[in-house]
């Protein structure tokens, strides 16, 4: 891809009877995503449509049958519908087994364009877990299923806001299990995984904070001893091979530190630990992305909200910059672009 060109990015629908094709539709109307790269929308043309005509927005929607063929032009949204689904099958705010499957087939299809070199990244609306269950599908997640898919096998998922970027050494884990995988070999290989990403997204020396599992670090051990027998050994094994690591770090401080620039990115022991912060830092602009994966892959940071689907009040704010950094990040210079 010469410098100059526009990357083309697949934006997969998510579930039809949630809020994605609202989202989408408003994001790629306000214009300015027709300025980062060439959108094309994989799922439904008549939910598209559906969404563009009930929230009034000025899109016009072009059904298109390769991404090559996507538009770069403000106002126009170009769509792939691999007719997979019929029209009847989508009752807003329901949970439906046949959207489920739909919505899943649309990512398949986008990681197979972006395997074969035709899409650059991929931009993702909303699953719905119960009806990609309910759908045959028992990888239920979109980095469950992009791994199995790509055969990936060191992947995490990280979620950022702004400057905030946060590595998650487990995700769907309950705690009492999550704590279990804070091994040394395991944040070892997090680490190992988020330098390689960082440098591909252009920071060539990302500084990186590992955050401690207890309380204050656990008080000299105290309080636990995973900081001593995991984390820290991880952290001096990833400075042996040249990665800026630092830690354990405990975690009431180190996100504090982050949002004020002492660290690039810090490594989260579980869920709660890293969302918490980046959703509180800044929800509506918080997106996530994939580490691991053969290509980039974005995500918005909110679930299909079947509540308010049909409303058409949904912002589209973190759709919006889940395609700006997929966008950027395909073309190797993300992180340092975004802000």
């Amino acid at each position: 891809m010469a410098s100059n060109e526009k990357p083309t990015v697949a934006i997969t629908m998510g579930d039809p009877c949630g809020i994605g094709p609202e989202v989408i539709a408003k994001a790629l109307a306000q214009g300015e995503a027709h300025t980062w790269c060439r959108p094309v929308v994989i799922g439904s043309a008549h939910a598209f449509k559906q969404a563009v005509d009930s929230a009034s927005l000025p899109l016009e929607v072009h059904a298109i049958e390769t991404p090559e063929e996507a538009s770069d032009a403000p106002g126009v949204a170009s769509i792939i519908d691999p007719q997979t689904l019929n029209p009847g099958d989508i009752t807003l705010g329901r949970v439906s087994p046949m959207c489920g499957k739909a919505a899943m087939g649309w990512v398949e299809r986008a990681a197979e364009l972006a395997q074969a070199g035709r899409v650059k990244a991929l931009a993702t609306a909303p699953l719905n877990k119960e009806a990609a269950s309910l759908g045959g599908y028992k990888a239920i997640g979109h980095m469950e299923l992009l791994q199995e898919k790509t055969g990936a096998k060191n992947v995490a998922t990280m979620l950022m806001s702004g400057t905030l970027r946060v590595v998650h050494l487990t995700t769907h884990r309950s705690l009492r299990v999550a704590c279990d995988y804070v091994t040394l070999e395991r944040v070892l290989s997090m680490l190992d995984l988020t330098h390689r990403s960082f440098v591909e997204w252009g920071l060539p020396h990302p500084r990186i904070a590992a955050a401690a599992l207890n309380p204050h670090g656990s008080d000299g051990g105290l309080l636990g001893d995973e900081e001593a027998t995991a984390i820290g050994p991880a952290v001096e094994a990833a400075k042996g091979k040249g990665i800026d690591a630092y830690g354990p770090i405990p975690a009431d401080i180190v996100f504090h530190q982050a949002i004020r620039g002492s660290y690039d990115v810090v490594l989260a022991m579980y869920h709660d630990q890293g969302h918490i912060p980046v959703k509180i830092h800044g929800f509506e602009r918080s997106v996530s992305v994939n580490l691991g994966l053969p290509f980039v892959r974005t995500s918005v940071d909110h679930g299909t909200a079947f509540d308010i689907a049909g409303k058409w009040v949904a912002d589209a704010t973190s759709m919006l910059e889940a395609i700006r950094l997929a966008s950027l990040l395909s073309t190797g210079r993300g992180l340092s672009r975004f802000q």
